[in-house]
């Protein structure tokens, strides 16, 4: 086994630091499932409870992959992956609270604009792992 590239050491902080966001967020999904619930856009068919679980084990799964310096690489394809499929529910949150007082209004805005750097973080893993 060769020693990990400069690279390679700097991705790995990168990726913990993804992975425990995603563990976080992903056990919410089931913990609290309620407000992941609201956001689902009703167009979707099923249930909202359903794609909430989907998300949230989506999530966990993700920061397994990434914890794991073997399945690095892949994790970061799946966070990539992640982070654009659930921006359409994030959009659909800041539709649905646009008439919230104004903080919540703000904190469903501010998120859009950070998905970027998520993808940008997990794209900047997956090279250099």
């Amino acid at each position: 086994m060769t020693a990990p590239t400069p690279a390679q050491i700097t991705a790995a902080p990168q990726a913990r630091r993804l992975a425990a966001m995603l563990f976080g967020i992903g056990t919410l999904h089931f913990v609290a499932p309620k407000p992941f619930d609201s956001i689902v856009p009703a167009e979707l068919p099923g249930s909202a409870r359903f794609y909430t679980y989907a998300s949230g084990v989506g999530e966990l799964a993700t920061g397994a992959l990434l914890a794991s310096a073997r399945t690095r690489k892949l994790g970061a394809l799946a966070a990539v992956a992640l982070f654009i499929s659930v921006f359409p529910a994030n959009v659909n949150m800041v539709r649905l609270w646009w008439n919230k007082p104004w903080p919540l209004r703000l904190g469903a805005i501010a998120r859009l604009p950070l998905q970027i750097p998520m993808i940008m973080t997990a794209l900047k893993v997956y090279r250099n792992s």
